[in-house]
């Protein structure tokens, strides 16, 4: 195996990714990481993704792998949730560009359900072996949501029929399901009817060389830098309603009861209308329970300042509705800060509860609240988290260890189709 042609649709994907932009976060990290470390091991490597606004064509990140941006759907941003109203002509554009250049590649591997029934038919139409991370699944992001929203209200929003029947015929047909956390196996094989022998977990990774702890002397002087005190909780990430900062707002009361001194550093969201609208219903409840001169609000925070940020707090929390993995968690962990999870998502599964990290319900606030509470209250306990959290993160979670977990299932892959292909 020598060429990969990845397919990851939603977002701004760039070879200097705009983070924080709709639809723009993990997943987006997840699969340059990816690029890169395939690139670096040998690998050629395209990236396709969505052209629109004035993206160029190429970025070539090095001389093994290269972005390159097929146009669909017009010049305009496309949500992802909207995105397979313009699939079929992703997949004729791609194909016909494919031919036009020559290119040859040995394995599609897709992200996301709508880069997976486009990833589908392209590698039907190659004649090669298809692979497929999910990220999410249509059927726990429908059913984690629960009554937060009124059914037709969701489906109009999330068109989670049409996705979970989508996802469906992906997971179906693809050559093997690489999934992120061990509860996405249970549902594919429970809900979506995959066979236990075409899926595996593969954890996300993170950067080794960028998320690493630091002497506290040294973190001392990058708290002034970033306005951040000793006690101050992180919450960071995309503006979304499934990441549960309006469930971590209302934890707050039991946390600065508990911890008085104990304040949030709230990092979320970027600069679109839709996340400055987030934001301001965050703050009205904030306001409404009387926290609101506790939280310290930042726009958002730059690649080069993400680590730093991560150092500076004394505990991250994530206490999302649903979170397929929880790669902040991570990030933050390797840093060295304490992290505060939620049970509704994959990552607790891993975690030695009180040694690595902290997991609680963000339905429940007063659970949440106590949790964040419980290393401020007790140095010794921040402390061996601090460590042990570090120790976890780095050792289970570096890219290049990953990226050749992933070569070595493409291989197989590649070689199970072959034997398939030869019978007949």
């Amino acid at each position: 195996m020598k060429s990969i042609l990845m397919i990851s649709l939603h977002g701004y994907v760039g070879a200097n990714a705009e983070l924080g932009k709709p639809d723009t976060g993990g997943q987006v990290v997840y699969v340059l990481e990816l690029a890169e470390r395939f690139s670096r091991l040998g690998k050629r490597v395209d990236l396709v993704t969505r052209q629109f606004e004035d993206q160029p064509e190429y970025d070539d990140v090095n001389e093994n792998y290269s972005i390159w941006r097929i146009p669909f759907g017009g010049k305009k941003f496309i949500r992802k949730e909207d995105m397979h109203d313009h699939l079929k002509k992703f997949v004729t554009n791609t194909l016909a560009a494919i031919k036009k250049e020559n290119k040859k590649y040995d394995v599609v591997y897709s992200h996301y359900w709508d880069a997976g029934w486009a990833g589908q038919k392209i590698a039907e139409e190659l004649g090669i072996c298809h692979v497929h991370t999910p990220h999410s699944l249509g059927w726990w992001k429908q059913h984690s949501m629960g009554s937060d929203m009124d059914e037709k209200e969701m489906e109009k929003t999330y068109r989670f029929k049409e996705r979970i029947r989508k996802e469906y015929f992906v997971y179906q047909m693809c050559n093997f399901v690489i999934a992120t956390t061990l509860p996405q196996v249970d549902l594919l094989v429970q809900q979506y009817d995959v066979l236990n022998k075409n899926c595996s977990m593969i954890p996300p990774g993170i950067d080794e060389n960028k998320f690493f702890p630091v002497p506290s002397k040294e973190n001392d002087k990058i708290r002034v830098k970033y306005d951040i005190n000793p006690k101050d909780v992180l919450a960071l990430g995309r503006m979304a309603h499934n990441k549960g900062y309006d469930l971590l707002i209302n934890s707050l009361p039991t946390l600065f009861e508990l911890a008085p001194e104990a304040g949030l550093v709230a990092a979320i969201g970027g600069d679109s209308q839709q996340d400055k609208d987030g934001i301001e219903k965050l703050k009205q409840v904030a306001s409404e329970i009387g926290v609101m001169d506790k939280i310290k609000w930042k726009s958002y925070i730059e690649d080069e300042d993400l680590a730093n940020v991560y150092r500076s707090a004394s505990i991250f929390a994530m206490p999302s509705r649903y979170e397929p993995f929880g790669m902040v968690a991570i990030e933050a962990m390797a840093c060295g800060t304490p992290s505060v999870i939620t049970v509704h998502g994959g990552l607790c599964d891993l975690i030695d509860f009180g040694n690595q990290a902290l997991f609680a319900d963000p339905h429940r606030p007063k659970e949440f609240g106590a949790m964040m509470a419980m290393p401020l209250l007790y140095p010794n306990l921040r402390n061996e988290m601090s460590v042990e959290g570090a120790r976890f993160a780095r050792r289970n979670f570096g890219w290049t260890g990953i990226a050749k977990r992933m070569l070595s299932i493409f291989a197989s892959s590649i070689n199970q189709r072959t034997s398939e292909s030869n019978i007949y």
